[in-house]
């Protein structure tokens, strides 16, 4: 075992090694603190935390090299990915918090009083999460993979333990606290290699200032290879996947059960906005810094590695190749590689930029960490969001309504076992690049979900056949999109990471005419929707607004 895999290892294990103990030390003893922590978590940390769920391997590992690979039109899942948490913030988050439920499926089932509507919510949700946890434990498989120069399917069977570990042990409250550790160790990990490579280059620390001249140069460097340019808009795709990926993205981020749980964690609406704030904040760092980490991987690429003898290529290159990432091949047989003659996989980009660049044994670990980091921190909080799916609504809510504690408790855990274990069985072969795994979880939480939360939480003439109906025909409409894109059948030519933009109008379409032609809803649940545009200090009932401190209306 050389030295680079020890230092790698070393980090990697002291991590694994604080975030099992956070989750022992948070060990959830009641079914609220293994679903939403007590409520009790502080909007800054809580931001945090949501920073720490939801910079995924497809953050952290897949954004750069998507960059990478497509330039401009990468762009659509930077915008999607963080505009979709505004949505969130100002349409539906506090809401939902006001309303006082511990899941997604809960929330659907009370607010339109149908347990059809709660047990399809349920299991759209096991789904959506267990499409996006594929994506998570395939971007562990590559970590590990490089690190032991392993194919990455083994190293995702080694992910697979380590999650299963941790998630079962702490619940909400464990992974919470988790989730803010591995938020600091990712965004550190992130940023240190790009400041390097930025004074490597330009000579200043600061890339998010210095990339756009790299831009240039790369730019310069295409025309001379007579490529299209890095930064030329719509070369990879065109306008309409680009509006439908990012659209997709926009409405899924602002319908994912595993992120909406984040904000049942806080104690108010108010603590709820504010945790989306600081979420926008901590989750800007990496975006800002995605282009950044591309630019200076591809310039250096293009200029330090590409036109080198084969026989003079670095070292790096052979620890790659062995995991099925990176194909070298001397087309044209000079004897000399061309950059059109290497083939880097877009899972490859962000762990393999510190050997690229030569920034030591330490920086590459302190990346390989990250990345376990990210992967762990999303696939803890997709855990819990399946395990409560299976173990509250429909265990809990629909088959033994008198189970104790302690029996939730089991089957939650038991849940996430098993989900693990059928995951990671799936990731072993996965079926397409993180970044596109996790786009079908989004296209599918938006196309199930979005329509229906928004108008549950704004439209009080919205009734259960709607919510059925929405939900029914939107995840159809998503998943038989998504099937027959793969297959050659577009349309308008939009790809199957961009079929939200199906199956979301058909949702809403659906929603609002069954609604409008069944009856409506009860009065109380009516009021219930008027109720949830009061803060918490306030309540309507019978057409009236009330005080809740007992001073009248």
């Amino acid at each position: 075992m050389d030295g680079q895999m020890l230092v790698s290892l070393g980090l990697i294990l002291a991590t694994f090694a604080l975030y099992i103990g956070i989750s022992i030390f948070n060990r959830a003893k009641q079914t609220s603190d293994f679903y939403v922590a007590s409520r009790g978590i502080p909007p800054f940390w809580n931001g945090m935390a949501i920073g720490g769920d939801w910079m995924s391997a497809a953050s952290f590992i897949g954004m750069a090299g998507t960059v990478l690979a497509l330039g401009y039109d990468g762009l659509a899942y930077i915008m999607g990915w963080t505009g979709g948490y505004l949505l969130l913030t100002f349409l539906l988050a506090p809401q939902l918090r006001k309303y006082g439920r511990f899941t997604v499926p809960e929330f659907i089932g009370d607010r339109f009083d149908s347990n059809p509507a709660r047990l399809i919510a349920a299991i759209a949700t096991i789904i959506i999460s267990f499409t996006y946890i594929v994506g998570q434990l395939s971007g562990s498989g590559v970590v590990i993979g490089r690190l032991f120069s392993i194919p990455a399917m083994y190293g995702t069977m080694i992910g697979v333990v380590i999650i299963a570990i941790y998630a079962t042990l702490g619940g909400m409250k464990g992974v919470t606290w988790t989730q803010v550790a591995q938020y600091i160790i990712l965004i550190i990990a992130y940023i240190i290699p790009i400041v390097f490579m930025s004074l490597q280059v330009t000579g200043n620390p600061l890339p998010w200032l210095t990339y756009g001249n790299v831009v240039d140069e790369i730019g310069a460097i295409d025309r001379e290879l007579g490529l299209s340019e890095y930064f030329a808009p719509f070369a990879e795709s065109d306008k309409s996947q680009f509006i439908a990926l990012m659209f997709t993205l926009m409405v899924g981020t602002s319908a994912l059960p595993h992120v909406i749980v984040r904000f049942y964690t806080v104690t108010t609406m108010k603590a709820a906005r504010w945790s989306g704030a600081w979420a926008l904040l901590f989750i800007g760092f990496l975006y800002l810094s995605a282009p950044a980490y591309a630019a200076f991987s591809r310039f250096i690429l293009m200029t330090q590695v590409a036109g080198q003898p084969m026989d003079q290529l670095p070292a790096w290159t052979d620890n790659w190749i062995n995991t099925g990432l990176l194909e070298i091949a001397d087309q044209d047989g000079d004897g000399v590689l061309d950059w059109t003659e290497i083939a880097v996989g877009n899972d490859m980009v962000v762990m393999a930029t510190p050997e690229i660049a030569n920034l030591g044994m330490f920086v590459i670990g302190l990346v390989a960490a990250g990345a376990m980091a990210a992967a762990l921190s999303t696939a803890g909080g997709l855990l819990i969001t399946i395990s409560s799916s299976f173990a509250h609504d429909i265990y809990y809510r629909l088959v033994n309504p008198q189970a104790t504690d302690q029996r939730r408790l089991k089957a939650g855990r038991i849940a996430i076992v098993l989900s693990t274990v059928v995951a990671g069985l799936i990731a072993l072969d996965p079926p397409g690049v993180i970044t596109q795994i996790v786009a079908w979880a989004f296209a599918l939480a938006g196309g199930t979900f979005f329509p229906v939360l928004f108008l549950g939480v704004w439209w009080k003439r919205m009734n259960a056949q709607g919510a059925v109906a929405g939900m029914l025909i939107g995840l159809g409409s998503t998943l038989g999109y998504i099937f027959l894109s793969m297959n050659g059948i577009m349309l308008f030519g939009i790809q199957d990471t961009g079929a939200g933009l199906i199956g979301v109008p058909m949702n809403l379409l659906a929603c609002i005419i069954v609604s409008l032609m069944t009856a409506p809803p009860a009065q109380r649940l009516q009021d219930d929707v008027i109720d949830l545009r009061y803060p918490e200090q306030m309540t309507y009932k019978d057409g009236e607004v009330w005080m809740n401190d007992g001073t009248g209306k």
